[in-house]
This record gives structure tokens, C-alpha cells and sequence, in this order.
């Protein structure tokens, strides 16, 4: 009998689930996903070979269904199709491993109850990460679970890098730049040498550019510095929270203003960036298709924006010999690429707007100083080989 770990993503609205065997195949055997958690949930899988297995029991899932019944139906769903297949362990993606966590770890009551006091500085992605950890144990309590974290990848930073100038007491409590997205940038990292040769090694700014958005310098393949920080509220725009903020606004809102915490909390991370901005759609892809001038202001942005924190990580890393674009918008948006690009002639990037158009994997042409790449990005992989790292015999 062949062994099998499922990997689990659980965002505040969506499940990602991938599986994939045991035996240095990186390949993962099935891939899916529940979106609409909260509002009417939809299931969808494929197989390696494009085709859709049968929705089963997931196939009609209650309206009001939360993360820990979806996930005891999809443990009952995957049951029936695993075949030979025997279930070794489960990884989770999960945002915040505070300065605890550098590593991927088994976990135990103790690293759960770590996780949770974590909860406050992801509170839209911690709670549902933990609330399939606690599912999956409920249903197999002896099932090895393995946590892998966003934040670990940062970890390699120069303390300088990782500060804010806050009393020190407060850093010395933890009040610090974690960084985040870092189970991505680790897969790009892995994969770079495959397409930059000994370039790989240099001055590398991937951009993270998702519903959530992040850039990272790389350096050795290595975190240098990272545009989010103590929270994934700070740096780039994103779909519907602000990005980097005077915090004199936070000030504005609750003393002239007479916001509560919780409505800044929700107007910062819900109503604001792509959404905020357009007052249409969060969704890059609407925006592009809308004739109308705020959608074009909201794209316009969110480039200028880009642009303007690439700059500053680029002064951080000393240069740049290369940049990769990766997660849905980066490895989708030609419009959004060819924007930020512009702003960078300073720099020596030069597109070819053919591949670009094409979303080809390198779009930078033959006279560009620098390497402009599109990867696409796979944190489930990621999770995969440090599970079955820590449960191989």
C-alpha cells in the first residue's frame, strides 16, 4: 500500500486542498478547492490529466457549512477515492509563526495553543488555518499534522530589517516586521537556478501579487527584506486592504471620525485597496473589463504603488538582476506587469511586449539589464515535501 499526504489551505472564504504520494514525486495526484465559504460553497478538483472527479458528497454542501464541516466532508470525500492509498499525514499552511516558528513543525496542544495567541495578527487567515488543524484531529486524533508558515521564510533577515522604530521594549516583546507569503517565495526560490543559472543567486525582487500582494528581496536565495510586516495589512495595495497607511489615518478614524477598532479593522482590511479605490470590484480581472474611470484609477495605483516599493527594496539589495511576477494577478495580468515595468526604465528593465502579452515565462527582451520572469507559484508543494520530510521514516 503507497502512503499520501493531503495538504490544506483554509482561507477566510476558501479550502484548498491538494494530495500527493509519497516517493519524491512532486506531482501532486489531485487539486482542489471550496470557494464561497460563508455564502453558498462550490466544490472543484482536477487530476493531473485535466480531468474532474465526481463531487460526491461535496457535490451539495450546505449553505451555512463552516470550515470544520467542509473539512470533515472532504476527509470523507477523499476516503472514497484514495484507493490503496493510506493517508500519512496532513500539512496546513498557516499565516503567522510568529518569532517561535522558523521551521515547519509537527503539532502538538502546545504549538496549537502558540498558534492561537498568534490570532490577533492574522485575524483574517490564523482562525481558519487552526480551525482545520483542530478538524482534521477531531476526525483522526492520531494523524500526524505538520504546520508550515508564511512568516518562517523571513526569518534569515538582518534584525535591521525586521525593527520598527518603536520603543524598544515593544520590539523586545515581538512588535516586529514578520514578513509574509513566505511559502511562496520559498518555492520560487527553490526554482530560480532552473531559469537563472548562476543569476539566481543575486540580486532577485519576486513579486507576490495576489487578492493579498507582497515583494521580497532575495539575495542567495535568501529573505533580505519583505514589503509586509507586523501584519499582512502593510505594504502593496492589494484587493481589498490598504497596503502601507500613515498611521496618523488609524488616529483620524477613531478620534475625529469616531470609528471603533473593529471598523477600522474592517474598512483596512475589507473595504479598502482595489475595492475601496474602484468601488466596483476587488478583482483585478473586473477592473481591467470596466470602462470606468475608477477602475482605471485603482489599476493605476496599485501599479504606482508596486513600482514605488520595488524602488526601495531594490535600493535595500544593493541592485537588481531580476525580476519574477508570480500568484494570480502577477502571473495572469499583462496590463498590471507592462505598468510597474514602465516606471522601471531607471533600472535598465526593458519588456518584450509580445511575451508579455503572451504570459510567457521570461517577458524581459534580449536588451533588458534585467531578467523579468512569470512563474507561476505552488505553496502546496512546499507543504507536501516538509510533511513528508517529517513523517518519513
Amino acid at each position: 500500500m503507497s502512503d499520501a499526504i493531503l495538504v490544506l489551505n483554509a482561507g477566510s472564504s476558501s479550502l484548498k486542498f491538494a494530495v500527493f504520494g509519497c516517493g519524491g514525486d512532486d506531482a501532486a495526484i489531485l487539486r482542489g478547492k471550496i470557494a464561497g465559504i460563508g455564502r453558498a460553497p462550490v466544490f472543484s478538483a482536477i487530476r493531473p490529466d485535466g480531468t474532474a472527479p465526481d463531487a460526491g458528497v461535496l457535490g451539495d454542501i450546505p449553505a451555512d457549512a463552516d470550515h470544520e464541516a467542509l473539512v470533515s466532508l472532504l476527509l470523507d470525500w477523499l476516503a472514497q477515492r484514495r484507493g490503496e492509498r493510506r493517508l500519512v499525514a496532513v500539512g496546513h499552511r498557516v499565516v503567522h509563526g510568529g518569532r517561535g516558528f522558523d521551521a515547519p513543525v509537527r503539532i502538538d496542544e502546545a504549538v496549537l495553543d502558540a498558534l492561537e495567541a498568534l490570532v490577533p495578527l492574522a485575524p483574517l487567515h490564523q482562525p481558519h488555518n487552526l480551525a482545520a488543524i483542530r478538524a482534521v484531529a477531531e476526525r483522526q486524533p492520531g494523524l500526524p499534522q505538520v504546520a508550515c508558515f508564511d512568516t518562517s521564510f523571513h526569518r534569515t533577515q538582518d534584525p535591521l530589517a525586521q525593527q520598527f522604530a518603536l520603543p524598544r521594549a515593544l520590539t523586545d516583546e515581538g512588535v516586529i516586521r514578520y514578513g509574509f507569503h513566505g511559502l511562496s517565495y520559498d518555492y520560487i526560490a527553490g526554482i530560480l537556478p532552473q531559469h537563472l543559472g548562476a543569476r539566481a543567486e543575486g540580486r532577485v525582487i519576486v513579486a507576490h501579487l495576489g487578492n493579498g500582494a507582497s515583494m521580497c528581496a532575495l539575495n542567495g536565495r535568501k529573505s533580505v527584506a519583505t514589503s509586509m510586516g507586523f501584519t499582512a495589512l502593510d505594504g502593496l495595495m492589494m484587493g481589498r486592504r490598504c497596503g502601507a497607511l500613515d498611521a496618523g489615518v488609524v488616529l483620524y478614524l477613531m478620534q475625529s471620525k469616531g470609528l471603533s477598532a473593529a471598523e477600522v479593522e474592517t474598512l483596512l482590511y475589507r473595504q479598502s485597496g482595489l475595492l475601496g479605490v474602484s468601488g466596483i470590484s476587488n478583482n483585478m480581472r473586473d477592473l481591467e473589463q470596466s470602462g470606468a474611470a475608477q477602475a482605471r484609477d485603482a489599476i493605476a495605483l496599485y501599479c504606482y504603488r508596486a513600482a514605488s516599493i520595488l524602488g526601495g527594496l531594490v535600493a535595500v539589495n544593493g541592485g537588481l538582476d531580476a525580476l519574477v511576477f508570480t500568484a494570480g494577478i502577477g502571473e495572469n495580468s499583462a496590463l498590471v506587469r507592462g505598468l510597474i515595468c514602465e516606471r522601471l526604465g531607471w533600472l535598465g528593465v526593458e519588456l518584450n511586449d509580445a511575451g508579455n502579452a503572451a504570459n510567457a515565462s521570461r517577458i524581459s527582451s534580449d536588451r533588458s539589464k534585467v531578467d523579468v520572469l512569470v512563474l507561476p507559484t505552488d505553496e502546496e508543494t512546499v507543504i507536501a515535501r516538509a510533511a513528508g520530510a517529517m513523517v518519513a521514516p
